[in-house]
């Protein structure tokens, strides 16, 4: 036979990073146009345009007392980061922290901004995996500049935890008889009510459909009144830009805005709030990841003593929200933590048959939207032609499951087979094909088909697949405490975003959205 090589094109690939629609959200390309791997050249999509959307984010040990949000500091200065401590300066008394859910070393050591060495450990704690809360570190104060805020929400009242499983949004909007209970939204597939439309927000990315409701009704009174003016009813998350009007658009900058704060803040990488006249503000470093996540969404829409007003002032939104359902720590209580440092990941193997070849196309990026959790992987299959054409390769199931969402290209396997993708582990697999998709109710096997790779689900010049994970409905990072390990390969980030290898002992796959022989990835058929 000719080369098989020679036969096929190379492919270019990697997801969307721009707001729009549902059937846009997880994929765009890069085409090169080289003639050298069994990976087809992809067509560039254009910029996405404000058409209307198609159809198509550990937490904080549960508080000894419980708090409410009333009579709170405000503001209570502590000093800032340096890169050493100064031999010649005053010493400051060293902050005693107990650890939380959810910490790493890494990240303690981003928020704190010192070096391992520098902090007092009670008792030994892991370099890089979870440690378990409640351990005392002695850390030098090397903050300035601190805003000293207490929790405002727990973190499993952000992410699409199992404190939502008995909250009936649809009853709450009706009976509450605000503009949204009859507001409708045109979508490519016709009328969609407000409700339906903060559901499928929600689900996309994994978001606390209360949080949603109430962020709603702080800023624009949807959910009991009525808005106010006409920029309340274009834009109710007050975030006034034309491409990004109507309640959809809105509800998904607002969650990335959260996304950015919550997965943010769990990795370490996140310690300043940004606010728009250009300062910055340091972010508490006891704080949980779920205040954190809001504190930076509220950075973005006021400035800085509107900003304290909103999340601390006697009409703040956190009292909002505990009038709407109560005090969230107590709901909190029965689910958090979210997970354990014993927690690990279930054996997942690579989403494709055994003895084909992909290309890994899309290293650690976000599971949905542009500035999501990077949680995320690209593999394409094989192809002979370019740009998003069918392909008879199939995606398999990662483990053992029960399919429980299947929509928009999306298919979503819970593999603790509770029928829920708020509890227990699930895995997203995203861009597959209508065509021969499984069906929600499914009990699969490790194997068994899940569909056709496609561009399906999001704006994409190429045919692949997107897949993440999440376990009590946070996404989970793909190289973060709990690596993403399919096959015995394991995920590491690059410099950037969609870059990353996938290593297996001694063996690199490196990520290359042209699917360069670097990128290629099998596992042996079973004998």
């Amino acid at each position: 036979m000719i080369c098989v090589a020679a036969c096929f094109v190379l492919a270019s690939l990697a997801c969307s990073q721009g707001y729009v629609s549902p059937m846009e959200l997880t994929a765009t390309a890069q085409a090169q146009g080289k003639v050298t791997t069994p990976f087809a050249p992809l067509v560039t999509t254009a910029a996405p345009t404000a058409t209307q959307p198609t159809t198509t984010p550990a937490d904080t040990s549960t508080p000894t007392t419980i708090p409410t949000f009333t009579d709170v500091p405000l503001n209570s200065p502590t000093p800032g980061p340096t890169a050493t401590l100064d031999p010649l300066a005053t010493p400051k008394p060293p902050i005693q922290y107990y650890t939380q859910s959810g910490d790493t070393l890494p990240s303690i050591l981003g928020r704190f901004g010192v070096s391992a060495d520098q902090i007092t450990y009670s008792q030994t704690v892991p370099a890089t995996g979870l440690i378990n809360p409640g351990i005392l570190l002695i850390i030098p104060n090397v903050l300035n500049d601190v805003f000293d805020s207490i929790a405002v929400i727990p973190d499993s009242e952000v992410v699409f935890s199992p404190t939502a499983i008995d909250f009936d949004l649809t009853a709450f909007a009706n009976q509450a008889g605000g503009f949204l209970s009859t507001y409708k939204e045109e979508l490519s597939s016709g009328p969609t009510s407000g409700a339906d439309i903060i559901k499928r927000v929600c689900q996309e990315n994994s978001i606390n459909p209360r949080l949603l409701l109430a962020l709603l009704e702080y800023k624009s009174h949807w959910v009991y009144g009525q808005p106010a003016n006409l920029a309340e009813t274009e834009y109710p998350m007050g975030h006034v830009k034309l491409e990004q009007k109507g309640l959809y658009r809105q509800l998904s900058w607002a969650v990335s805005q959260l996304s950015i704060g919550y997965y943010g803040w769990r990795a370490g990488s996140l310690s300043t709030l940004p606010f728009s006249d250009g300062t910055v503000l340091r972010i508490s470093p006891g704080l949980n990841a779920g205040s954190a996540g809001l504190q930076y969404l509220f950075a973005q829409l006021y400035n800085k003593a509107d900003w304290v007003s909103a999340l601390y002032g006697n009409e703040s939104f956190p009292i909002l929200m505990e009038k709407m359902y109560g005090n969230p720590f107590v709901r909190a209580a029965s689910v958090e933590p979210l997970y354990s440092p014993e927690l690990t990941q279930p054996k997942l193997e690579l989403p494709f048959v055994p003895g084909k070849v992909w290309a890994f196309t899309g290293g650690p990026h976000s599971a949905w939207g542009p500035d999501g959790a990077l949680a995320a992987l690209d593999f394409a299959p094989p192809s002979s032609q370019s740009g998003c054409v069918e392909n008879p390769e199939w995606v398999v199931a990662m483990a053992p499951g029960v399919i429980v969402r299947a929509e928009n290209g999306a298919v979503i396997e819970d593999l603790d087979n509770d029928n829920r993708e708020n509890t227990g582990w699930n895995i997203f697999y995203m861009h597959i094909a209508t065509k021969d998709r499984v069906a929600v109710g499914t009990r699969v096997e490790t194997g068994d088909k899940i569909g056709h790779p496609s561009c399906e689900g999001g704006v994409s010049s190429g045919t692949h697949t997107h897949v993440a994970r999440k376990y009590n409905g946070e996404w989970i990072l793909a190289d973060g405490p709990m690596p993403f390990n399919m096959s015995g390969y394991i995920a590491h980030n690059g410099s950037k975003i969609y870059e990353g290898t996938l290593t297996k002992g001694d063996t690199i796959v490196t990520r290359d959205e042209n699917g360069g022989i670097d990128s290629h990835i099998s596992i042996p058929k079973p004998k």
